[in-house]
Formats: structure tokens, sequence, C-alpha cells
């Protein structure tokens, strides 16, 4: 599994500096229309699968930009075109592109050639951990690693980049806040739309919803029990996950879920590291990391318990709804190097646990007390009720209408 730190990145992006000044004047020359190009730091799916569908039901005529075969593959699977990101025809569409649609960062596209584009951030989780500006880690680089010029420099470089977009849904009210923070942008520029992402989870019935879900899963890892537990710890900028069960753990484990029978699936960050290997092979947990599937939310409904830390999952699994049990053996350290939007016991309360051993006796009262059970999903909806204000399977839909008002406005005033 691929990793990735804020230090070797910025170090990287110093050094491309000519590149995107390059990138600059040619997009000054190259005129734009009205074609669009997607792009996703996590493959073929999430906010901008959900808003390519949206916008071909509308005729737009758009690519897909890709960095391997993998992502390639999957999108001729959906029957998308693409483009390889960092070729010269990738360049080009960039350069020409109306709309830009991304999800992580410019970096879903070719990062050259965005200047001037109408460009849409469908950012890919409602945070919890802080982000952007109002995280140290952004600026944190291997290049000169002491230097307090180098993080000024690089927030100035960050604050100019983000100051591009030019439309960024927000999950509710509260979580516009937080991302007007992160990426310093005026008010107008984010909608509280809902997040394309997590239409899925409203759509259609609950048991459709579940039964497609299952059917992901299933082609994934196999066939399932009714059970089915879900571990989804967030990125660490690289460093190992602190949470990777010791032997003893992994036996207490195995030995619950074979007395609920139940399954677990285990997704590391894509972008993070971990030795997730039980030392004796069992059925009850398998792995389901980026290389299995891509995007994990449309699988969700098929969940019937999630496990995680820090991640926005925690926040979306009121949706299905579902039980959320919080991991969380380095939280002074991580609150000290990343920092938090709210109090973390104001989103876990207080029974978070830190090792694994609170996590199964936690894990096996819920699925053995219909009582506790039922009180952790209440808890699960409240939690999510705070930062989704739409639950009805139309926020692509608003993203579009959005959008559509933006480039019209944008239109009259260049004639004007």
């Amino acid at each position: 599994m691929g990793s990735f730190s804020f230090g070797a990145g910025n170090a990287a992006k110093l050094a491309r500096i000519p590149l995107y000044a390059l990138g600059r004047l040619a997009t000054l020359l190259i005129p734009r229309t009205d074609d669009w190009v997607f792009g996703c730091g996590a493959g073929i799916g999430d906010g901008p699968l959900e808003l390519w569908r949206e916008e071909q039901r509308h005729g737009v005529s758009a690519v897909w930009l890709v960095d391997g075969d993998r992502d390639a593959q999957d999108a001729a699977a959906l029957g998308i075109p693409t483009l390889r990101k960092h070729s010269i025809a990738g360049f080009l569409a960039t350069a020409r592109a109306g709309v830009i649609v991304v999800s992580h960062g410019f970096g879903d596209v070719n990062p050259y050639a965005v200047s001037g584009a109408f460009i849409v951030q469908l950012w890919h989780g409602i945070p919890l951990k802080r982000i952007g500006l109002d995280s140290p880690e952004t600026v944190r680089s291997r290049f000169l690693p002491r230097s307090a010029l180098v993080p000024r420099l690089l927030a100035r470089m960050y604050r100019y980049a983000q100051a591009r977009i030019s439309l960024l849904p927000a999950a509710s009210h509260l979580i516009r806040g937080r991302l007007e923070s992160a990426f310093g942008l005026p008010d107008d520029r984010i909608v509280v739309s809902g997040e394309p992402r997590v239409d899925v989870l409203s759509r259609g019935t609950a048991q459709e919803r579940t039964e497609k879900a299952r059917e992901l899963l299933e082609v994934a890892v196999g066939v399932l029990p009714s059970r089915v537990l879900l571990y989804a710890p967030t990125w660490r900028d690289g460093d190992e996950d602190p949470a990777v069960p010791s032997a003893a753990d992994w036996g207490a484990l195995t030995a619950m879920l074979e007395r609920q029978d139940a399954v677990l699936l285990i997704r590391s960050h894509p972008l993070g590291a971990g030795a997730y290997s039980s030392p004796e092979p069992t059925e009850r947990i398998r792995m389901l990391g980026s290389d299995v599937m891509r995007d994990v939310t449309p699988a969700l409904p098929a969940v019937t318990g999630l496990i995680t830390d820090y991640s926005s999952l925690a926040y979306d699994a009121g949706l299905v709804p579902m039980p959320v049990h919080f991991l969380v053996p380095d939280l002074e350290s991580y609150a000290e190097r990343r920092g938090f939007y709210a109090r973390f016991r104001d989103v876990a309360d207080d029974d978070y646990q830190r090792n694994w051993a609170g996590i199964v006796q936690q894990i096996d009262e819920t699925l053995s007390d219909e009582t506790v059970h039922a009180m952790r999903i209440e808890r699960s909806e409240r939690l999510s009720a705070k930062v989704h204000a739409f639950r009805d399977g139309c926020n692509t839909q608003r993203v579009h209408r959005a959008i559509e008002r933006r480039r019209a406005a944008a239109r009259r005033k260049g004639r004007r």
C-alpha cells in the first residue's frame, strides 16, 4: 500500500515551482472551452463520480484524468473516457477545460494547467482533524525542515493555489466554517448543498441500498455472514498505524467474531502503512484495502458496525445507520500534531477505547444486547445529524445547480 507524507510532497512541490510557472503561462495563451475534466485522488469514485453521472445526464463533454492502468480499467468498465493526467494530452485537456472537478487537490488532474478554469473541489470527507491552512502538517517539508521561512512560503503557496477554487460544497453550515478556514476561501465560494459522495447512502430504500452494498462487498471479499464489521483508521502522514493488533489482540478478536458469527473487514488508509496480518489466518478477518475496493462509501449500507479513530466515516455512519466504535491509542499525540475542529469527547463521548481489548469487549456487548445496540445507533445518528444538513439523495443535483448559477453569473459579468 502506497505511502505519502506532507514532508516529502511539499519538498517535491518546491522543486517543481518552475513547472507551475510555465503551466501558468500556457493557460494564459490557451483558450478555455465548455469541456470538463474530472479527477479523484482515490480512483474512479467518491464525489467526482457522482457529479460525472449527473453532468452526463445534462450532456456535458468531459474526460477523466488518471494516473495508471487500474484507474483506466475501472473507468473503462463504467464507460468513462480517460487520459493520462501527466501526458501532453492530459495537460492540454486540463488547460482547455472550462470546468475542473477534483476531490483531493489539483494533483487529481494536471496541476500545472488549472489556472483560469472554474474549479469545483468536492472534498473527500467531513473534517474532524484539522486540514489545510488549519493544520501545521500541511506546511511541513523535508527541505530545510528546521527553517521558519519554508513553512511560511508553503502556506503562501497553498493559500494562493486554493484561491483558484470556484466552488466547494459543504455538508452543513457547521462544516462550511471549517472549510472556509482550512482553504482560506471567502464565504461566497462555499455552498451548503450536501456532499455528492454520500448521496449513495440516501437513494432508494434501505433494503435496496443494503442489497447493492452486500453485492459490492461479496464481489470484493467473498460471501459474508449477516454481521459485517469495518475497521477504517485514518491517515497518519505516512507513519504506521499505532493500533495494529498484537498476537493476543488477533486471538481475542477472532474468538469474538466466531462467537458473534461476524466478519471484520480491515481497510487501512490508502496512504498509510501497517502490518495487518493475523498470525492464524482466518476467514473471519479479511482485507478491504483500496487495492480491493477503491471507494468504500457505496458498501457502507452492508456494514453493521464501524471501528475507526478520526476518520470522516464516523460522521457518515449515521446515514446508514450503524454503531461506531472509536479506537484511539494515540489521542493526545495526534491531537497535538494535527488538532481537531471539535473536542474529541464531543464526537466519541466518553467510551472511546485505547486498545483492542476494550474494543473487542465493547463490540461483543453491542452485538449481544439489543438495548446497547439501539443506543449506539441513536448516538451515531445524532452525531451525523450535526454535520449532514441533507439526507435526501439530492446533494449532487444541488451542486450541479450551484455550478450552473455561478458559471452563468460569471459569463454575465464577463460580458459587462
